[in-house]
């Protein structure tokens, strides 16, 4: 399946950061799962100035989703829809959200609701 068909998940951070590494390796676990409807890509975030600052990347690690050149969205609950900027380890959970992101874009949708919400009002 080409690209084009493809949802590109892109996680922004630098290679040295712990949190980095770890969602590194989540990412590398699942990569084989999720290649029928998504590619993943890691970028230095020192590398790209200007995406840093477009997209507001101040966090040490930032997931973002893309499909066909459009910025995707997901409502995690969290108040921001625009990017993943938590190290998430569970597999399974990343890929129920890249699986939700791919199937709504697919449907054309820039904006999809997490398959989990992980706002913290019910954490104690």
């Amino acid at each position: 399946m080409s690209e084009e068909e493809r949802l590109v998940v892109i996680r922004f951070g630098r290679d040295w950061d712990p949190d980095c590494m770890r969602q590194d390796e989540v990412l590398y676990r699942i990569a084989d799962k999720v290649k029928n409807f998504a590619v993943i890509y890691v970028c230095d975030l020192d590398q790209v100035p200007d995406f840093k600052q477009m997209y507001e990347l101040y966090d040490p690690m930032t997931i973002m989703f893309f499909f066909r050149n459009k910025h995707m969205m997901c409502d995690f609950g969290t108040g921001n829809n625009n990017k993943l900027n938590w190290v998430l380890e569970d597999k399974q959970e990343l890929i129920d959200i890249i699986e939700t992101i791919y199937r709504g874009a697919k449907k054309g949708r820039g904006l999809v609701v997490s398959p989990k919400d992980y706002s913290t009002r019910y954490r104690y």
